[in-house]
């Protein structure tokens, strides 16, 4: 028996650069950035004063109020983005079989600034003042549980938690269960809101986090011998991913094909990825098995580059190992140059815009790309985006723990 194929029918975003699909790709494809100097709360005295931070984002205008004060800034970015992404598939709730309907989104850290605030509440006012909705504010399943309330979809409702390949491998599970018959339409991808007093502050603590900030809109450097480190930001990319099948017994706008997905470990660091990238390469390898392709059929890779010292050269390894002479011919490029490092949401947002690469022919550009590292010699679209006849990219990401994903999707039909 044949394969149920999986499509994507909607898309939305919340990001730094723009909160609807269209607006955050015109503004990528200028070349613009989105980092600026934290104004969520005081940086003062703080070693890193900058972020990738959603300025504009209004969640009264999204959610009703009422519910609003249930949620922290995680979810309401992931219930914004899923109602884009609904809106644009044209399904409609009351017309659709819910039992077969589903969501899983990921998120490394879930409610961060839910957690700061009530355990301020706590040491300030007492254990009486501390929020009776604390917990179901801050668990990383409450993105996933609000946007499954929010259009009463019944069918599988998961979380994943795999630090910055959170978005990825939630949509690598929500391809299976379309694939396996267990639902029809997931909703699907990343959100994440550790823009926060302690998020910016532990991430720095790190020696993670870039130092530059004169100015901030070149902290994000990835693939050139300046980058010191990635920029923390926020976010969400939610999708739709319905089977093939059904999209069409609808009439419904098919955006593009969603392939494969693989997945691996490190087994090695916590916090550093192997230097020859070989856990990567096994990830794009299996993505590569599960979407029955070769390596030559991808144009364009949408990389993790996070503008860290140790993973933009171990990527770039990790790429020529698994393409070959192919990835001289590939182009390659980090939207977190323009909008940071989203964390769990990232491999989402970066969903978002491959699928755009491939519906538009274009490669989005890596911004800041001054002076490249000669360890990183792959052709990274530096700077000004690239018309380009693509039938297939590869999305990356990688994340804390040893981590890996890589997702392909294909230009339909």
């Amino acid at each position: 028996m044949s394969r149920r194929r999986v499509v994507v029918t909607g898309m939305g975003v919340i990001t730094p650069l723009g909160e609807s699909v269209d607006a955050f790709w015109d503004q990528l494809l200028l070349g613009r950035s989105g980092i600026r100097e934290v104004t969520l709360f005081d940086t003062t005295g703080f070693d890193v004063r900058i972020g990738g931070e959603c300025t504009g984002f209004d969640a009264d205008a999204w959610i009703d109020r009422k519910v609003n004060k249930r949620l922290d800034r995680f979810a309401h970015f992931a219930l914004a983005a899923a109602q884009q992404a609904m809106k644009a598939s044209g399904l409609e709730p009351a017309a659709m079989d819910l039992d077969r309907a589903g969501v899983i989104i990921g998120s490394g850290i879930g409610g961060l600034m839910e957690l700061e605030t009530q355990k301020q509440r706590l040491l300030e006012k007492g254990p009486s003042k501390v929020s009776a909705f604390t917990i179901p504010k801050l668990m990383v399943n409450a993105a996933s549980g609000n946007v499954s309330i929010e259009f009463g979809f019944r069918g599988p409702s998961n979380a994943v938690a795999t630090a910055c390949a959170s978005a990825a491998d939630a949509m690598g599970v929500a391809l299976s269960f379309i694939r396996s018959n267990v639902a029809d339409v997931m909703i699907t991808g990343g959100s994440e809101a550790a823009l926060t007093p302690l998020g910016l502050t532990a991430f720095a603590a790190m020696k993670a986090l870039s130092s530059r900030e004169a100015p901030p809109t070149e902290a994000s450097c990835p693939f050139d011998v300046r980058r010191d480190g990635f920029v923390l930001a926020e976010g969400a990319g939610v999708l739709v991913f319905e089977e093939l099948d059904h999209a069409r017994s609808r009439g419904a706008r098919i955006l593009a094909e969603v392939v494969g997905y693989g997945a691996s470990a490190d087994a090695n660091h916590i916090t550093q990825p192997l230097e020859d990238g070989r856990g990567a390469a096994s990830a794009m390898r299996h993505a590569f098995r599960d979407a029955g392709m070769e390596p030559t059929q991808v144009a364009y890779v949408n990389a993790h580059g996070t503008s860290t010292p140790l993973g933009d050269v171990a990527e770039t390894v990790a790429i020529k190992n698994v393409f070959g002479a192919h990835a001289r011919r590939l182009a390659v490029s980090s939207t977190k140059s323009s909008i940071g490092h989203s964390l769990g949401a990232s491999g989402g947002i970066e969903m978002v815009v491959s699928v755009l690469a491939v519906t538009n022919g274009v490669a989005p550009p890596t911004i800041n790309l001054q002076s490249p590292d000669p360890a990183c010699d792959l052709d990274y679209v530096p700077n000004t985006p690239r018309d380009l006849r693509i039938d297939a990219v590869m999305s990356n990401s990688f994340g804390f723990g040893g981590h890996n994903a890589s997702l392909i999707v294909k230009r339909f039909p």
